[in-house]
């Protein structure tokens, strides 16, 4: 009964659809469903941004890109969507999406507090013929483990009277070109389910705002898909900066030999080398597996020493940029520094676990004078960190003894850097098609 009523709501698109989380995954896919004609609510525990966002103000270009895609779906027509803190307002929802992060502590162990807390705060508004849809980040085995016990301990019983689905997010995070390849629609989405059933409705429900849902059985599966897809960009961006810094030991432009590698048509897929690695993923997932792993008594070797290297190359740049300053005897009292970007990766406007921040930290201990410029961050304010952007102004740049190319935002124009700066040290390769003395590749 719950089963087929269920599944006419989400056919006809009549179902409540309530997203728990409002950031870079759950506001866009709240939004995707409000396209697509469904009804709306979104939850989240930042009463600051839920007052934002009832008043139809978002604090960052990253959102107000998204509402502004289409003009059919503007600011003012958000108000059909309900925000609000209050957890009560699920037992009014038909299905919630579950989009809260999923970190490590200090000492790299899995933090699921976030899920478990949230389960905690909802547990007296859930009601049967519900669904709920896991698509955080999390080792395989986790949905069951957690919440589907939970759901069976609230005396549910799943696939009869409750649905439970797992999903993880695949959101495109390069935000500022809008006409890239792949957005939120057309990237296949995995979906699966506890059982026969939930899955049905799953693949039902995400088909509805994607073009494409791919289908498994088993719910590990897709908690270990998601694993892989993270997991293989940590450990081949690892490869690429231990191969960084050989190729500087033996004189080597690493950014000449990967374009060289590259041209080969099959068999060659380029990872760029950089400062170290940011965003809520890389830097996070592969510590979920590595310690499943230890359940099994297995060790992940291969996936801890690209971790190592991901996190060494940090301070590998920081060590060769005091050595070129060093060199260019600007090791002095008043040396001042302007570093070009802060978020982690370029054109986005995400400073989620970027290196930029490790930079500013070591030369602000060193009580260094630095600025930075960032167009997508203009203001950064951390327990150790609180600085504004400067603005991009070519003409000012001159006034430093150094600029150091942290992210390389599109924004960032080569011949304008060049002309205006007395030297330029690149984590970047952005700078690797120019000849000149006053540029460094690290």
């Amino acid at each position: 009964m719950y089963y087929n009523i269920l599944k006419k709501k989400i056919a006809s698109k009549s179902a409540n659809i309530a997203i728990i989380g409002l950031g870079y995954v759950g506001l866009p896919l709240l939004i995707q469903f409000y396209r697509k004609g469904f009804n709306c609510l979104g939850i989240d525990t930042d009463n600051k941004k839920i007052k934002s966002f009832n008043k139809n103000k978002f604090d960052t270009n990253y959102f107000e890109n998204i509402i502004k895609k289409k003009r059919k779906h503007s600011v003012k027509k958000l108000k059909k969507i309900n925000f609000s803190n209050n957890y009560s307002l699920i037992s009014k929802a038909d299905v919630v999406i579950i989009c809260l992060p999923t970190p490590v502590f200090k000492n790299k162990q899995p933090n699921l507090e976030f899920i478990t807390s949230s389960l905690n705060q909802m547990k007296k508004f859930l009601k049967k013929g519900q669904l709920i849809s896991l698509e955080s980040t999390v080792s395989p085995g986790t949905t069951n483990k957690i919440l589907a016990n939970f759901l069976i301990k609230e005396n549910f019983k799943l696939s009869e009277d409750f649905f439970l689905v797992y999903s993880p997010e695949r959101e495109n995070p390069v935000i500022k070109n809008l006409g890239q390849k792949f957005n939120f629609f057309n990237t296949p989405k995995v979906c699966s389910g506890y059982s026969k059933n939930c899955t049905r409705l799953g693949v039902l429900m995400y088909s509805k705002v994607v073009k494409t849902v791919i289908k498994t059985d088993s719910i590990k599966n897709a908690e270990m898909s998601k694993m892989i897809e993270n997991i293989y960009r940590a450990t081949n961006i690892g490869l690429v900066n231990e191969l960084k810094i050989f190729c500087h030991k033996m004189n080597l432009n690493i950014h000449e030999i990967l374009r060289l590698a590259g041209t080969k048509p099959f068999g060659f897929t380029p990872f760029m080398p950089g400062p170290g690695i940011g965003g809520h993923c890389i830097p996070v997932d592969p510590y979920y597996l590595i310690d499943e792993a230890k359940e099994y008594n297995f060790q992940l070797n291969c996936i801890e020493e690209a971790m190592k290297v991901n996190q060494k190359i940090t301070k590998w740049c920081i060590e060769q940029i005091e050595k070129i300053l060093l060199i260019e005897k600007l090791k002095k009292k008043n040396l001042k520094i302007l570093f070009l970007g802060a978020a982690y990766k370029a054109n986005i406007d995400d400073l989620r676990e970027s290196p930029a921040l490790k930079f500013f930290e070591y030369f602000q201990k060193r009580k260094v004078k630095f600025d930075y410029c960032d167009p997508y961050v203009p203001v950064i304010k951390t327990n150790l960190i609180k600085k504004k952007s400067i603005k991009l102004n070519y003409k000012i740049f001159s006034k430093y003894d150094a600029i150091i190319l942290l992210t390389s935002h599109n924004i960032f124009k080569q011949n304008k850097i060049i002309k205006n700066t007395n030297l330029i040290i690149d984590t970047r390769g952005y700078f690797k098609d120019f000849k000149n003395k006053k540029i460094y590749l690290i």
